[in-house]
Parts: C-alpha cells; sequence; structure tokens
C-alpha cells in the first residue's frame, strides 16, 4: 500500500477532508487486509523489541476520530502482538479538577512514554481544539486569564493554541519522541450505522450513550474543527495520517503498515558490547559451560 498520499505533513494548509474517500479501500479484500496487518503485527513485535533494546527513543502514536470511528478495536487489533511491558495506552477523558488547575498540555506531559517505550494516546491534547472549538464554553473552566466568557475566545485565541502544539510536538521530537498521529475518517452515514448497532445488539449497549447523539448533531463543525486541526497542526516531523475508516479491516491494516514503517525509520538496533563488555561476557560463558560440564560428570 501506498501510505504516503494518506500523509498530510507541513504543505497541509489547503488541506480538505473531503480529498480522502472514508469509503476508500485501495481495491483491498477483507481477506487481503488482514493478512497485511498481521504481517504487519509480527514485523512491529520485532522492531518493538529492538526500540525497547535501544533505549534511545520514544514513540507516541495519537488516534483521534469521531464517536465509532474505531479507535479502541485499531488498538486492541494492530497493538495485539507485541510486548505489553514495553506499550502503554491512556485514554483521555473530561478533565478532572486537578487537571484543570494546570495548562491543558500538563496531563498529556505527565503520560509521555519514555525511552523505549511505545505510548498510545486515545484522544489526546488535540481535544483542546477540537470539543473546546466546537464547545467553547470548555475553556471557560481553565480559568484562563482574561478569558470571562465566550465573547473572549478569538480567532487569534486558536491560533495560539495551534502555535503552542506545534512547538510542544517540536520539543518533542527534538527530545527523541516520534509522534505517529492518526485521524481516523469515517462518514456520517457510517457512523450512524455503526450507533444502530450499539443499540441493537445487547452486549453493544453499554458503548452508547445519549451524549453521542448530542454530539453527531455538530457534525458539520467538528468536521471543520478537524480540517483547520490538521492544516495547522501537520508538520515534517510530525505529520498527521487520515485514514479512510468506513472499512475497520482496511483502516486497520493501514494503521498497521504505517506504524511500522515510521518505527523501522529510526532504526532501532540492540546495543552493541564494547571489546571489555564482550570479554566478561565470555568470562561468564566459561564459566557456566563449566559449571554445567562438572554438573553433568557427577
Amino acid at each position: 500500500m501506498d501510505t504516503r498520499k494518506y500523509q498530510i505533513a507541513s504543505s497541509a494548509k489547503k488541506f480538505s477532508l473531503s480529498s480522502i474517500d472514508p469509503n476508500s479501500s485501495e481495491g483491498l479484500t477483507k481477506v487481503g487486509a488482514i493478512e497485511n496487518m498481521v504481517g504487519n503485527i509480527l514485523d512491529l513485535r520485532i522492531i518493538q523489541d529492538r526500540l525497547y533494546a535501544s533505549g534511545r527513543n520514544a514513540v507516541l502514536i495519537i488516534f483521534q476520530a469521531m464517536d465509532a470511528a474505531g479507535k479502541d478495536s485499531t488498538i486492541n487489533h494492530v497493538m495485539s502482538g507485541i510486548n505489553p511491558q514495553g506499550c502503554f495506552v491512556k485514554s483521555f477523558k473530561h478533565p478532572n479538577s486537578l487537571e484543570l488547575n494546570h495548562d491543558y498540555l500538563w496531563r498529556s506531559t505527565r503520560d509521555l512514554p519514555q525511552r523505549g517505550m511505545i505510548g498510545i494516546f486515545n484522544r489526546s491534547y488535540y481535544e483542546e481544539v477540537l470539543v473546546a472549538k466546537v464547545h467553547p464554553e470548555v475553556v471557560l473552566h481553565q480559568k484562563l486569564p482574561n478569558i470571562i466568557d465566550t465573547n473572549d475566545i478569538t480567532p487569534a485565541f486558536w491560533e495560539e493554541r495551534y502555535a503552542q502544539i506545534r512547538n510542544y510536538e517540536k520539543r518533542l521530537h527534538t527530545n527523541g519522541i516520534k509522534l505517529i498521529k492518526f485521524f481516523l475518517h469515517i462518514s456520517k452515514e457510517e457512523q450512524a450505522k455503526r450507533f444502530l448497532k450499539r443499540i441493537k445488539r445487547e452486549d453493544k449497549n453499554w458503548k452508547f450513550s445519549d451524549a453521542d447523539m448530542k454530539e453527531r448533531a455538530f457534525w458539520d463543525d467538528y468536521q471543520s474543527a478537524y480540517e483547520q486541526c490538521i492544516r495547522q497542526t501537520a508538520s515534517d516531523q510530525a505529520p498527521w495520517n487520515v485514514i479512510p475508516s468506513n472499512h475497520k479491516w482496511f483502516a486497520r491494516a493501514l494503521v498497521s503498515q504505517i506504524i511500522v514503517d515510521e518505527i523501522k525509520a529510526l532504526s532501532p538496533e540492540y546495543p552493541t558490547l564494547n571489546e571489555e563488555s564482550q570479554s566478561r561476557l565470555k568470562d561468564s560463558q566459561e564459566q557456566l559451560e563449566r559449571e554445567l560440564s562438572l554438573t553433568n560428570k557427577n
């Protein structure tokens, strides 16, 4: 698969979501896509081990999407083969009182992956230019200076937030954290189908809430917010990957391929030992072999 067509980098100022068909599958069959994903999962396990052993870079994978776009299931399938000791998932809900007493990037910074680790953010600091933009009253809870009511939230406010995020991600990149950002792109019709499935299936009822329908009424506002967000925060170091997601099996294959390619590009390798360490290793080997030899004689 040519994943580059779905990658939005620094030249994204005129990007439009309409340029990517959420129903696309590039002619792949479901069986073919699953085979691709399985192969990528095996590759990911190998390169994750090297990433962990090298301890030089960290990887932060961000998933953003409309409700029912498949974030949870994509994470579940794509990351199913890796060593859980080298990976974690953080889901960001509504900020609590402690988080609201800090700047909006604080809670994300607190959960950044350490070197050698893969961190996955299921939603992220991007909610502050998505949900907060669609519902600007959210900003009022953040106790910001000079923001008394929503009339104080001007276009300049959002421009500043985009700039803050760009600078934040530049700092992460400079300090060895590789960002891989995904927007799972579904159609409004597909969301309706998935909501109905959650309503009709008793084992899926728990995944649906009245809030889902309330937010669906703001569909066009969210599409505009996502489009502007991608335009403003895509960079060469931290591009956005806009994934057609009406077909979950295609989205998972594409996401898994991008993750493998991006981590491989870091060229993680197992640490090499200097001569002194190799000599000590050989001494240990000889000692253990002598011990086993004596044990076998007895």
